[in-house]
């Protein structure tokens, strides 16, 4: 495959259609709308992959970070079986999209397991094979969990039929095949001002009958979508084991039923080739609140140090810990994804809310906007809908909305610096000045940086995030650089800078 070249703004442009956001959501949406025969310009403000695609783990997968047991209770049994039949449809778009266009990324075919965890009970695994029998799921009630250490005697549901890909390989061949059928990829151009009409990229005016906002969380709306889901981060490891100890297959457990977060968070396993002698076993969660790491005394070390006991504990040919990363996702109140016309709006459509389903929700959401565009039914458009209320799930939403709004207490409480000269190299915190709360991150080479510690979507107090070195806003997930620069939506722009004295 040769190597791409994109283009950056230099001039006005008009497309059918504009899709802000370079990675999975995006990319697929343009690819399908090309295949459809419209005009597609791709605008993204790093490189393919830059964002949340590229800290995936990449399952592909129909079994659902919350359960079809829960669908059914929420929306009903024909709603749980057509939340099913999207992600199994979304696996078979992605397998097609791989074999039309002869995209080399380690795509397999594999089995999922799904197991209990501590605090959960046997029950569990029982309504939940009952659900997805009843939604028309590939899935078996097994006596063991196949490939784990004492797996023997404790049950699991095997989900059949799931995937697993190398994505950055994957959305290195969806860029080539959208430059191919016509397409245009602009990296480095962030969007701003977007409207009806279009969007302003790096000063430069982009037109378009169609807008589809493609960000993870939209950056074209201040405060509807933003109710509706909550930004959390979910920790990563990957290590090596001699190559064929384990099969290549899918493993999570069921989440921890007694954590305080409305999202329980839960393990998830697989592994990936590595080198000619060893795979790598990657393995995440430790997920909390974005913003929110310190709270319950677990800053990220420690969160890596719990992924790699369950790791060890589970699969103990786990050798050395060789990598860790952390990631962030939107949590929706009620479970489902948003995809589709963004509310209020008839020409510009979002895809948000991708829980631990990323790859699956992302390739729905270009498959409903594609046909949304293209004048075409869709069975999964309302099930989707981003302008929907589930007024059954409004506990979730309140325990949701209730920490939300604690957090702005953060202007009344205690600094995390009494002055900058606590900082280390590397480090940053909150410090107070007078009423003024104050961002201050100390570099290699001593310098200080200051910045208004307001995040300028909706006001909230920036947390150091001593693992990704940025400044994360625990109300709606927006995170930025300690340079200021905002790297996640919803903020649009920088935190202020401050001169220090």
């Amino acid at each position: 495959m040769p190597i791409l070249s994109f283009q950056k703004p230099s001039e006005p442009l008009t497309t059918d259609v504009l899709i802000i956001g370079g990675g999975i959501a995006g990319l697929t949406t343009a690819y399908l709308l090309l295949k459809a025969g419209r005009k597609v310009t791709v605008v993204e403000d790093g490189f393919i992959g830059s964002g949340e695609t590229g800290r995936t783990t990449a399952h592909l997968t129909c079994a659902l970070d919350d359960r079809y047991y829960y669908l059914e209770n929420v929306f009903g049994k024909e709603v749980a079986a057509l939340a099913a039949e999207s992600h199994a449809s979304a696996i078979d778009e992605i397998e097609r999209i791989i074999t039309a266009e002869h995209i080399e990324c380690s795509f397999k075919r594999v089995e999922g397991y799904l197991f209990l965890h501590p605090s959960d009970k046997d029950e569990t695994l029982d309504r939940e094979f009952a659900a997805t029998q009843r939604a028309g799921l590939a899935t078996s009630l097994l006596e063991e969990i196949p490939s784990v250490a004492g797996g023997a005697g404790k049950r699991c549901i095997a989900f059949h039929k799931q995937a697993q890909f190398h994505v950055m390989q994957y959305l290195s061949g969806l860029a080539h095949a959208i430059l191919m059928l016509g397409g245009s990829i602009f990296t480095e151009a962030r969007a701003e001002n977007i409207t009806k009409e279009g969007a302003t990229v790096n000063g430069v005016e982009f037109s378009a009958r169609h807008i589809v906002v493609a960000t993870n969380t939209p950056i074209n709306d201040i405060v509807t979508m933003h109710t509706k889901q909550h930004a959390y981060r979910s920790y990563v490891i990957g290590g090596k084991i001699k190559k064929g100890s384990l099969p290549n297959a899918l493993w999570w457990d069921t989440g921890d039923v007694d954590s305080k977060w409305a999202s329980q968070p839960y393990h998830y396993a697989r592994i990936e080739a590595y080198d000619s002698d060893h795979d790598l076993l990657i393995v995440g969660g430790e997920d909390h609140r974005t913003g929110q790491g310190d709270d319950g005394n677990s800053p990220e070390p420690v969160r890596y140090a719990r992924l790699e006991a369950w790791a060890r504990e589970f699969f103990p040919m786990f050798e050395d810990l060789s990598y860790h990363w952390s990631g962030q996702v939107m949590e929706p109140v009620d479970s489902l994804g948003f995809m589709g016309k963004n509310p209020g709006d008839d020409n510009i459509y979002i895809i948000t809310g991708d829980s631990g389903n990323g790859m699956t929700h992302a390739t729905l959401g270009a498959i409903i906007i594609r046909d949304l565009i293209t004048d075409a039914e869709n069975r999964w458009e309302d099930l989707y809908n981003p302008s929907r209320i589930t007024f059954t799930t409004a506990k979730d939403f309140l325990k949701e909305a209730g920490n939300m709004a604690a957090q702005y207490m953060d202007w009344l409480a205690s600094p995390d610096l009494q002055n900058t000269a606590d900082l280390e190299p590397g480090q940053g915190g909150i410090l107070s000045y007078g009423l003024r709360k104050i961002a201050i991150y100390r570099d290699y080479d001593n310098s200080l940086s200051a910045f208004g510690a307001v995040c300028p979507h909706l006001g909230c107090i920036v947390q150091w995030n001593n693992d990704e070195k940025t400044f994360d806003c625990p109300c709606h997930g927006s995170r930025f650089t300690h340079d200021g620069i905002v790297v996640n939506g919803p903020a649009k722009t920088n935190l202020k800078k401050i001169r220090l004295r």
